[in-house]
């Protein structure tokens, strides 16, 4: 059996972007992932599909597998042969007992590496706008545990040398015993004065930040209900804060909004949104699949060269079409004389990565722009090309051909509905904790209305604001008795972003 190896990879403190390139490395091949609970959960996208996922975090405050456990179960997937991934929340080696985790691979002679993250207190500190060092403060900074072994009588910690000067100092998980690390460090001789931040769920979008002093911060965590994971940050670096905090004051931060595109077209307008500081419910309430039958598109696309115009609505259309054309040996070529219509932005962006160059790109997105561009043109004994959507309008085939074109519009791809929705979103919204819902095409709304009911819907989505991508789509969602609240002036993502930011940053929201 070949050798195996561990490697033991920082997660980093909850931004997936904060993971090393190293740690990607690792993740992608790896065959076994042991994660922990302040992993964040995207990283294991990294892996392969079929990589064996072993959770040994936390449930409910106690670990799911205790230390032991888990070194019996490195040790054992090593010994298997097997390339496993350790995922540590932070750093392995600052507080993630990644050294007793290594001494015992070490003791079974196992191979294994240490991939370094960016740890909690850096993390932290930087996304609460807070230097943990600055030349006019402190030139120093402590790293010290907010939880001593239960084990242990008297505290392992030299409380003078760390509460004397003004070093900044950084508790790891002290949430529980904050009120008594506090008092040692005033007992001590640290100012009862000096600044404290709590930073909570540091570098997500879940981040909270509370701020007060020794004397007075376990007080007010209590009062806020202030919860771990957390970490503490003593100091007088806390007070640049206010001028340097940037992460929790983005457009969206706070929010929480429910995005409803398609499960693999998500991430795109996700990312947007959590760049905004928003938190994100993804409900995909349309899965996009191949036609019943390829016939009628593959009948066309042998005939590509005859075309006139092809004329693709979405990148949805673009992706599909291209599928096709390739599945049966083709490429862009094919297209000879055939100009190409592509409807958005978006769209034509997507046409360009196939090498092509679009020749008609409407500067109103809808399909009745779509129709009045062509009637600029002579589109008698045209033949046009349009692959759609098995739910799509028929604006664009029926005026073309009242125009005297003769249009070819076979079905590319089925809109059907989910499995299931996202039981994360549907208890947001059941709890009306959700700030805003965003629908990107009518098919959104009405396979949302459809899975749980108009009646149903309306009622969950009181209070929240509704963000349609366009007029089409508002219209449906009108026609549902929704109140819609945002809408671009232009229909593309990056709009409704914005659209969504300008809404919330009106004092009435």
């Amino acid at each position: 059996m070949p050798d195996g190896i561990i490697y033991l990879v920082g997660a980093g403190p909850g931004d997936p972007g904060l993971i090393t390139l190293r740690g990607i490395e690792c993740l992608r091949q790896a065959q076994v992932v042991v994660y922990d609970y302040l992993a964040n959960e995207q990283l294991l996208n990294h892996a392969p599909p079929d990589a064996e996922r072993i959770y040994a975090g936390k449930i409910g405050g106690r670990h799911n597998q205790e230390q032991e456990e888990i070194n019996r179960l490195l040790v054992e997937k090593g010994q298997q042969g097997k390339i496993v991934v350790r995922l540590k929340g932070g750093d392995p080696f600052v507080f993630g007992r990644g050294g007793e985790e290594c001494e015992a691979l070490a003791l079974a002679g196992l191979p294994f590496e240490v991939v370094p993250g960016v740890t909690a207190a850096v993390g932290a500190a930087a996304y609460a706008g807070i230097p943990l060092t600055h030349r006019d403060f402190t030139a120093s900074v402590a790293f010290v545990t907010g939880q001593e072994g239960k084990d242990k009588s008297e505290s392992g910690i030299d409380w003078d040398r760390l509460s004397l000067g003004d070093g900044t100092v950084v508790f790891y998980m002290g949430i529980t015993s904050l009120r008594r690390n506090m008092q040692r460090m005033s007992k001590h001789g640290r100012d009862p004065h000096t600044p404290v931040a709590l930073v909570r769920w540091a570098t997500t979008s879940r981040q909270q930040v509370l701020t007060g002093t020794l004397a007075d911060i376990a007080d007010k965590a209590e009062k806020s209900g202030f919860k771990p994971p957390a970490i503490t940050i003593v100091g007088d670096v806390v007070n640049l804060r206010d001028k340097l905090r940037w992460f929790d004051s983005r457009p969206l931060s706070g929010r929480r909004i429910v995005v409803t595109r398609a499960a693999d077209q998500a991430g795109e307008f996700s990312s947007m949104l959590t760049s905004s500081g928003a938190t994100i419910f993804e409900c995909a309430t349309i899965k996009l699949v191949e036609p019943e039958s390829w016939d009628e598109l593959d009948a066309a696309i042998g005939t590509l060269a005859g075309f006139d115009w092809l004329v693709l609505t979405s990148g949805n259309a673009v992706r599909f079409f291209f599928q096709r054309l390739n599945a049966l040996g083709f490429d862009a070529r094919a297209l000879g004389r055939c100009k190409v219509c592509a409807v958005g932005p978006k769209t034509a962006e997507a046409i360009r990565e196939h090498g092509i160059r679009p020749d008609l790109v409407p500067a109103d997105y809808k399909a009745e722009g779509v129709v009045s561009e062509f009637a600029r043109l002579d589109m008698i004994g045209k033949k046009v090309l349009f692959p759609r959507a098995d739910r799509a309008r028929e604006v664009i085939p029926s005026n073309l051909e009242q125009m005297g074109a003769q249009v070819t519009a076979p079905v590319a791809y089925r809109n059907i509905l989910p499995d299931r929705l996202c039981p994360e979103a549907l208890l947001a919204l059941e709890k009306r904790c959700i700030d805003c819902i965003t629908f990107t095409s009518s098919s959104t709304v009405l396979n949302l209305a459809e899975l749980l009911g108009a009646d149903l819907l309306a009622d969950m989505l009181k209070g929240v604001a509704v963000a349609s991508i366009g007029p089409i789509t508002s219209r449906t969602c009108r026609d549902l008795g929704l109140k819609v609240d945002i809408e671009p002036q232009e229909y593309t993502l990056s709009s409704l972003n914005a659209a969504i930011q300008q809404y919330f940053s009106l004092p009435a929201h």
